[in-house]
């Protein structure tokens, strides 16, 4: 499949915003909090973010099977045999949007033959966007102004800026922090910590605890065209398509 890359992540960076325009617009009212089979939170916000995403994914690429967050605890699981499918995560840190602390994300990324190869993370708290296309093509947006590049440092000697997940920090992973020189420790929520590393304002982010597919393949493509890893325990680079989507414990770092 031939795909034209520079048109296609501007149209999902513009599906991304219109998503983020309708959660901005449910974050700023009382919403209602229902539970998931699998113990995690949903809003509103979560579904009408993905009716939005899908129907605009549909338009843009009939062909290309759809992997969503929402949908999956739904039941609808696509045919991702192809090797090519979109991961969606509609609104990334619910628990950051539920206790209003704007840290939450829209996420969408392609993967291709098991590896994510393009992403958008947009902040509508923040009117602030990620995106990529490839290995080197990478920026941030703020607002409306002319989107910058962006690219992931080399680890400074004089120590490392950590990120920590604000929602899910785990005994484990301060156990893994101890072993560097920290400069400093930040706790960020979402697919945020990811975006950190790729514009060079952090190092390194360790997580050992539960994260499905859809939470990180949009901060993967980013980070990665930054320069930045995303790696298992065992140094092997995260990889999508899995059975159940659930991810191994993993380590993203920025240039080596």
């Amino acid at each position: 499949m031939t795909l034209d890359r520079p048109a296609l992540v501007l149209a999902i960076t513009k599906i991304a915003r219109e998503a983020g325009d309708k959660i901005l617009k449910i974050y700023e009212q009382d919403f209602d909090v229902k539970t998931k089979t699998d113990a995690s939170p949903v809003t509103e916000a979560d579904v009408e973010a993905e009716k939005i995403i899908l129907k605009g994914l549909k338009e843009l690429t009939p062909d290309i099977p759809i992997l969503a967050e929402e949908s999956e605890a739904a039941g609808d699981v696509p045919d991702m045999s192809g090797g090519i499918f979109w991961l969606v995560d509609p609104l990334d840190g619910t628990k950051e949007f539920i206790h209003k602390r704007g840290e939450f994300t829209v996420n969408i990324a392609l993967v291709e033959q098991g590896c994510p190869t393009m992403g958008v993370i947009h902040i509508p708290a923040k009117n602030k966007t990620y995106f990529a296309e490839g290995p080197g093509k990478v920026w941030r947006q703020d607002g409306e102004n002319e989107p910058e590049a962006i690219a992931a440092r080399p680890a400074p000697a004089d120590g490392l800026t950590i990120v920590a997940s604000r929602s899910h920090r785990t005994p484990e992973t301060d156990e893994y922090i101890s072993k560097f020189k920290m400069a400093e420790l930040i706790s960020a929520g979402s697919s945020l910590k990811l975006c950190l590393l790729a514009e060079g304002k952090a190092d390194l982010y360790p997580r050992f605890g539960r994260s499905m597919e859809w939470d990180i393949g949009a901060g993967q493509a980013i980070l990665e065209a930054a320069g930045g890893t995303v790696e298992t325990l065992d140094g092997t680079r995260l990889t999508y398509g899995k059975d159940g989507h659930d991810n191994p414990f993993f380590v993203a770092k920025g240039r080596p």
